[in-house]
């Protein structure tokens, strides 16, 4: 899935979108607005690559980040629906994990959450990336985009391994990430 086709998906049915990156560091955005015409769909993005300005930003919860981290689904979930919300689109998409050298609070290197959070809800995808940085990184736009794909298509988000809003409501928490 290309950006291109992501955003002719999202300029067909009249819609927008923004995006809230941590470890990608803007080059999510900057695959979508490569693609001429990406204006007509795209409000526009927030890195947020301190921690700190997760919450100050986008709204995640502050006692969230102080007790799991940055790295972590419900962090990635808060940034898409906070994304979506402050920038005033349909859809939002964040990105948060680690791309190395080191591990970050406890999580290894290729630990990464992709998540976006729509009309109908959001969703989550976990990931256990290889490679180098610069792989990691890559790898995160291409999920990102595959996700938000993936819940366009089917009216909502939906993933193998995501979790939907109405169901973290329903269990009480995060639940499994688990099919």
């Amino acid at each position: 899935m290309t950006a291109a086709d992501v955003l002719r998906q999202l300029d067909s049915r009249g819609l927008t979108l923004a995006v809230a990156e941590s470890l990608t560091g803007g080059l999510l955005a900057a695959e979508l607005t490569d693609v001429p015409g990406a204006s007509r769909t795209f409000r526009g993005s927030v890195t947020a690559y301190a921690t700190e300005l997760k919450h100050l930003l986008l709204g995640v919860d502050a006692a969230l980040l102080a007790d799991r981290g940055a790295v972590d689904p419900q962090v990635a979930l808060e940034m898409a629906e906070g994304v979506r919300s402050r920038l005033g689109a349909d859809w939002g998409v964040a990105t948060t994990g680690v791309a190395g050298p080191a591990a970050q609070d406890g999580n290894p290197v290729g630990t990464v959450y992709v998540a976006v959070a729509g009309p109908e809800g959001s969703a989550v995808d976990p990931l256990r990336l290889e490679g180098g940085r610069s792989e990691i990184r890559a790898a995160t736009v291409d999920a990102a985009l595959a996700l938000l794909e993936r819940s366009l298509a089917a009216g909502v988000p939906s993933s193998e391994t995501g979790v939907r809003a109405k169901d973290r409501e329903e269990d009480g928490g995060m639940g499994c990430l688990q099919p």
